[in-house]
This record gives C-alpha cells, structure tokens and sequence, in this order.
C-alpha cells in the first residue's frame, strides 16, 4: 500500500458512548481534511464502574474493528479506557500510533492561583497508576479535589445536559470544591463538555475549566505528522458513526457538533461484548 492511500485512511475514535464527540469534535476543527470513523461503544456504557480487564476486552474489540474500515491511527477518546488499556494497544498494534487521553492536572496546576484543583473523573481514572503518575510528577504542594460523578455519564447520554435533575448532581459535586477554594476545574471525562455551561454557571467565572480536547486534537496532528500520515488533500470526507447498542444518544449529541450532515451511522452487528 502505498503512502498516499495510507494517509487517506480514517482516524478512529472511540469511547463508551456519546462522550468522545467532543474529541472528534476538536480533531474536525483541527483537522479538517482528515475522515473520521468514531465508535460508540452505548451496550456497554458507562466504562468507569467496570473491571478493568473488561474494560481492556472491550476496547481490544473496538480496535480489531475500526482497523478493518480501515484506520491509520486511533483516539482512545476516553480517560477511563485510556488509563485501563493504552499500554496494552499499543503493544497489541506497534505499528497503529494510538492517542490516549488523561484528566488535564498539568495545565490545572499551571492555571491555579489558589493551588487547590478540582478534577471531575471516574472512579477507574482516579485509581489509575496513570493518574497518579500525573500528581506526583505535576501536583505536588497542591491540593487536589476528586469526585466520580456518579450518574453524570449517564444522564449526559440520556440528553439530560440541561435538565435540572442535572443540574442539582453538578451542584452537589462542585460546590464542596468551591467552599474549600478551588479555581481550577478539569473536566476529566469526554462526556463532561457537554455541561459544560452547567459548570461554568455553578463555578462562576472565576474559576477556571478546563477541557482536554483541544490539546487532544493538537497531539494527533503532531503524532500523524511525525508518521507522515496526515490527509494532504483538500478534502471533505464523509464520516462514520457506529454504536454497539442504542444510537439515539448518538444522533442527538451530533447535532451539538461540527459534523453537520456530513456523516452517516450504522449499529455494529459483530461480537463485541
């Protein structure tokens, strides 16, 4: 296979649902030219209560799958499933450049006045060796305030993103981080930016968030570039969508992207689960 057939291959993103839109979304602004070929992983969502080696059994699936459409490299556009298996893809696959995410304590810390941070992830995220690695190395004389959100994901997913119900559990989650002075918000789940006006209005406008995506989008260019894989054309790809389960999640949370109609989406029939 030549170069230029290899940089026209897809990049694959994937996540446990709807959340990892807003990576597909930065990489679209970023990267206009390139096509998109995203899995929603909606039978098994939400990932951060799950076992580890399960979490990593799925997201080999998902892999195995968005390699045959075919994909030149792939987002693992989830904090949960990148702490639980990045190592373990990149082992399975050392030719495939895969891109992880992980909760932003760096540009957290960078940002703080206070030196108090607060970060909204999972339960997995926050046992991670990979997290932890990110506090010892980035938060040290800093204090960092978590909470796992339980139930977050969840209604994000139901399309709940403004429903006061909603709006109450970001309440309860947020304000014990405010009363003990923190300035700094990551949000450290994909899903999270789409309440992300929710959170501003509760932390106020002194208090920072901040949303990795963009920081995401950025390093898949740098990434794509090193491997000479970047789309060189002047392109308008159409993109693709796959669920494993329900996909009315999906449609309603493209209507908040930039994909517009430029995109079609298909339930994955494999074996995955």
């Amino acid at each position: 296979m030549d170069d230029q057939s290899i940089q026209s291959q897809a990049i694959g993103v994937f996540d446990s649902g709807i959340g990892g839109l807003t990576v597909a979304n930065a990489i679209l602004e970023h990267l206009p030219n390139e096509k998109i070929c995203y899995f929603g992983d909606t039978a098994h969502i939400p990932y951060g209560t799950k076992q580890v080696p399960t979490i990593r059994h799925f997201c080999e699936q998902i892999s195995a799958f968005l390699l045959t459409r075919p994909c030149k490299a792939i987002v693992v556009a989830c904090n949960t499933a990148t702490a639980a298996a990045l190592p373990q893809l990149r082992a399975k696959w050392p030719t495939i450049p895969f891109v992880g995410m992980e909760p932003a304590v760096k540009p957290a810390v960078q940002a703080s006045r206070s030196h108090k941070i607060g970060v909204l992830a999972t339960q997995t995220t926050f046992k991670s060796p990979r997290y932890q690695k990110l506090l010892t190395r980035f938060a040290k004389g800093y204090t960092c305030f978590e909470n796992p959100c339980i139930g977050l994901v969840e209604r994000i997913e139901a399309g709940e993103w403004e429903h006061p119900a909603t709006y109450s559990l970001l309440e309860e989650i947020i304000q014990p981080m405010l009363i003990n002075g923190v300035d700094t918000l990551v949000l450290g789940c994909t899903h999270y930016p789409f309440v992300q006006s929710a959170i501003a209005d509760i932390a106020g406008e002194e208090v920072e968030i901040i949303d990795p995506a963009p920081a995401i989008a950025r390093q898949l260019a740098r990434v794509l570039a090193g491997h000479t894989l970047l789309q060189a054309e002047n392109i308008s790809p159409k993109h693709e969508f796959w669920v494993s389960g329900n996909e009315d999640s999906m449609r309603r949370a493209l209507t908040r992207t930039r994909f517009g109609s430029n995109w079609e989406i298909d339930i994955f029939k494999g074996e995955q689960g």
